[in-house]
């Protein structure tokens, strides 16, 4: 074994006599042992090449589109055969990874109340659909690992009281004192079925159909860590870790964030770097800042974290025209440790989490932007607290709507591609939802349809529909946000600036304004500057760099150029415009597009 197989080896030893105790150790390494190989995966089966050039593989150019494995469908087709090639036909190597949202058997909660992990849903195609998709792009997938279906055969075999899965939920004795508990809910926490036993109590932090499991018992564990090796059989290069801060329970505590779920998330990081180097972990937790970035841990944990302070902060600045409460957080951003990095997105399957505003924006701020998003015809999810009240958990309305003016379409493009370009600007790697990509409005006949507030973003196409949005002489969004969207992220990706690990310093420029610099590893500046109102404004060239006199400037966005003789010393920006100017030495021919 090679030295640092050995180290990791030795790391998974720790972590798991500290989850489990030492004398379950020599059971689990041999189980850790049988699960080693199973699906062909492991170090030893890797071009060592190719295992170079995919650990920490991310670059200017990388991109992750979010998407449903559903959200282009065609008549006679397994719709991820549409998705895939609607994807090469429209979008092309705009973005490098596509996140597919869970494809699994499901009850509820579109595909994230999984019943059988290691099964394609056969109304959306099958694992050689997976594959064929994972060719084309880097795949990014779902690990629902905090809970399960109320259909899956864990559950019912658990009902039956059969063996091992009568011990994979959590039981809990009614009247325990539960009040510690952080919810993301408002519905009851425990469920009552009917075993064997009589009745029984089970631990559902998201709804009745979705089960907790228990990761306290280890069967649980490496029933999820041979999930896991099938998926990276199956091309993943990015997992995902659902919900992870729910994962471990402690009767008196929050139950949220526990030590144990960060050691969890380290075990999976350890034993993907033993068997799969290159394939990254991704947590999605929708808290305030500093608990967010808690799981990059030591740069021992996630490789990646959501930036959910992102959206509301982002959002807030374009309604307010005031972009002082993101440039504060911005510029009081802690790197990333070594080797990990930030997810910018600004819209997902989920809503607008207003939890990551905490201790950011001050609450009558907070409230006006909820009215806001209301009047916009926006709905409003709300979590229960210990003392029995309910506050706003997410802001659920289409991105597109959220920044937009009613009524005016051409406005609504330009607040909307603002946004856009300020999140794909940040130090990161940018996370683009499906629906976004089109300009996608508020789907009020889904929400009708299935009763859940979420669906007003989970709008879905046909093939025929895409084709007649996208039409040259349509008057949809998409028209004009795809191809535009798309222009920019080519141009993103050929500037070193935007490296996910580059630099980034925030300017100080009057408040209707937002403005960062990045510095690429060959010491060429960018400067992305947005005006966040809805008029004229602008800044003295001195207060984005002391020296612009010295230098030849370039406008990436508009594609313009010229020396400081003829560039003027007052940067002025159209309403809700953004650039990103380059200094360079010389002029140089820019074609359109």
């Amino acid at each position: 074994m090679r030295v640092v197989e050995r180290a990791v080896f030795e790391r998974i030893r720790g972590r798991l006599v500290r989850l489990y105790g030492e004398d379950q150790l020599p059971r689990l390494l041999q189980r850790l042992e049988l699960v080693v190989g199973r699906y062909g995966v492991g170090a030893h089966c890797l071009d060592p090449d190719a295992v170079q050039a995919r650990c920490h593989g991310w670059d200017q150019r990388g991109a992750v589109l979010i998407a449903y494995g559903d959200m282009v469908r065609a008549n006679g087709e397994a719709p991820l055969a549409t998705l895939r090639r609607f994807l090469g036909d429209r979008v092309g190597d705009a973005v490098s990874t596509v996140h597919l949202l869970p494809f699994f058997p499901y009850s509820s909660d579109d595909g994230f109340a999984v019943i059988d992990y290691r099964a394609v849903d056969p109304a959306l195609g099958t694992w050689d659909d997976i594959d064929a998709l994972s060719g084309d792009y880097r795949l990014a997938v779902d690990l629902v690992i905090n809970h399960v279906s109320g259909q899956s055969a864990w559950f019912r075999a658990y009902c039956n009281g059969m063996a091992p899965e009568r011990h994979y939920f959590i039981e809990v004795e009614p009247g325990t004192d539960l009040s510690a508990v952080t919810r993301p809910r408002t519905t009851p926490l425990l469920r009552a079925v009917q075993t064997p036993c009589g009745e029984r109590h089970v631990w559902a932090t998201f709804s009745h159909d979705q089960l907790d499991v228990d990761f306290s018992n280890p069967d649980v564990l490496f029933e999820y860590l041979d999930i896991l090796l099938l998926y990276v059989y199956h091309g993943a290069e990015l997992i995902r870790l659902d919900a992870i801060a729910y994962l471990w329970k402690r009767i008196g505590t929050p139950c949220i964030h526990l030590p144990e779920t960060h050691e969890i998330v380290k075990l999976l990081r350890d034993i993907l770097e033993m068997l799969a180097p290159g394939v990254l972990l991704l947590t999605e937790t929708n808290v305030p800042h500093a608990e967010n970035i808690s799981y990059f841990g030591a740069g021992d944990e996630a490789h990646m974290v959501y930036q959910f302070s992102l959206p509301p902060l982002l959002l807030h600045a374009l309604h307010s025209g005031d972009a002082s409460y993101l440039s504060d957080w911005a510029a009081n951003l802690a790197p990333p440790p070594p080797g990990c990095t930030f997810f910018n997105f600004t819209a997902s399957h989920d809503g607008i989490g207003v939890r990551p505003l905490e201790g950011l924006l001050p609450q009558a701020e907070l409230d006006a932007l909820v009215a806001a998003m209301e009047q916009r015809g926006g709905l409003v999810s709300r979590r229960s607290n210990p003392d029995g009240s309910a506050t706003p958990y997410e802001l659920n309305i289409t991105y597109y709507d959220a920044v937009g003016v009613p009524g005016d379409r051409d406005a609504s493009i330009r607040r909307f591609l603002c946004s856009q370009t300020i999140a794909m600007s940040l130090q990161g790697i940018p996370g683009i939802y499906f629906n976004s990509l089109l300009g996608g409005g508020n789907d009020f006949a889904g929400v009708e349809e299935s009763g859940r507030a979420r669906s007003i973003n989970r709008h879905k196409w046909t093939e025929a529909e895409l084709a007649a949005m996208l039409a040259e002489d349509s008057a949809h969004p998409a028209a004009r946000v795809l191809p535009e969207y798309l222009r920019r992220l080519h141009l993103r990706g050929a500037q070193a600036a935007f490296h996910p690990e580059a630099p980034q310093h925030v300017l100080d420029l009057p408040r209707g304004l937002f403005g960062i610099r990045r510095t690429g590893a060959d010491g060429r500046r960018l400067w992305m500057i947005a005006n966040l109102t809805g008029r004229t404004s602008g800044c003295a060239m001195s207060r984005i760099d002391r020296h612009w006199q010295r230098h030849s400037w370039r406008e990436l966005i508009g594609g313009w150029e010229a020396d400081a003789a003829e560039w003027p010393d007052r940067l002025t920006l159209e309403p809700h415009q953004v650039v990103w100017l380059v200094q360079a030495d010389s002029p140089v021919e820019l074609r359109p597009g």
